[in-house]
């Protein structure tokens, strides 16, 4: 009922507007399957919604209130950053005292995409933690966990052994936006910050089980090399090493838990949970052998 009334209201904006552009904030915004249905099903062209766009979006309110009321700034000029990260960063000798304070083994590695396209392709599941976090609840490729989308038994073993949630609970699937069309279809649109559900192509559907709703849809993530170059030039490694430039894409963090903010709280979660390799800025730690 939320998608019919979503739709009725965008029907009737746009009889009023003549408008092409449609722009959504708030909590219902988050609503993946209605957006995608918003662009399919009414005369809108593009669909905006900002990457926090519930409540945690008032901080974004507040700070552009303040800009344009109190400080009396216009439009004219504001710098856009066109993607997510916005949040705390840590630099990679911070990750390493973290490293260091824990008295784990670990090695610096000189090509993180490489070597994790190639861990990816043999199956294993990754942590990654890289550069400034995401800004809204969706991880986007700085705070993920990552697996190869092609196993029809990868999002069982996902949830039933590294996330501890209900093993109905779907994955997503990060693309570059280069190959979006040729797997997924967007109709052309972007969807940065995964907030967008459409159909997988259904002659691509047995080659993505890990990430294929059982109506055929997945909640899309499009990346740009500009918006997030580390993990673009991952996305595109493992597609070299696969012929698959997808990779399944879901928060660091276990049921219950929030997202990993601190290499402290990334080593935490890594160590707790059954995921085979921890990458964290430049540096990758592998579980220890089990003791008999």
């Amino acid at each position: 009922m939320t998608e019919e009334v979503l739709l009725d209201l965008a029907r009737r904006l746009h009889r009023w507007t003549g408008l092409p552009d449609l722009v959504l904030s708030g909590g219902v915004a988050l609503n993946s399957v209605a957006n995608g249905r918003l662009l399919r099903e009414t005369p809108f062209r593009r669909l905006y919604v900002q990457p926090a766009a519930s409540d945690a979006g008032a901080a974004l309110g507040a700070a552009l209130r303040v800009w344009h009321e109190v400080l009396g700034h216009s439009g004219e000029g504001r710098h856009v950053p066109g993607h997510s990260y916005l949040g705390p960063a840590c630099s990679s000798s911070e990750a390493e005292q973290a490293l260091l304070r824990r008295g784990l083994p670990f090695r610096r590695t000189e090509d993180a995409p490489a070597e994790a396209a190639a861990r990816l392709a043999e199956g294993e599941i990754l942590a990654w933690f890289a550069g400034a976090m995401e800004y809204g609840p969706r991880s986007l490729g700085n705070r993920s966990i990552l697996a190869d989308p092609r196993p029809p038994g990868m999002k069982d073993r996902l949830n039933a052994r590294v996330k501890h949630r209900e093993g109905f609970r779907p994955f997503a699937p990060a693309v570059p936006l280069a190959n979006a069309a040729e797997w997924f279809e967007t109709g052309g649109a972007e969807s940065p910050y995964m907030l967008l559900v459409v159909p997988v192509r259904p002659e691509k559907r047995a080659l993505l089980p890990a990430i294929t709703h059982v109506d055929g849809s997945a909640r899309l993530q499009t990346v740009r090399p500009e918006q997030n170059p580390r993990f673009h030039e991952l996305l595109v490694r493992f597609g070299e090493r696969t012929g698959v430039p997808v990779l399944l894409n879901t928060s660091f963090n276990v049921r219950g838990e929030p997202i990993v903010a601190t290499p402290d709280d990334a080593i935490s979660c890594f160590l707790g949970t059954e995921l085979d390799t921890l990458f964290l800025e430049d540096f990758v730690l592998t579980k220890p052998p089990s003791r008999p």
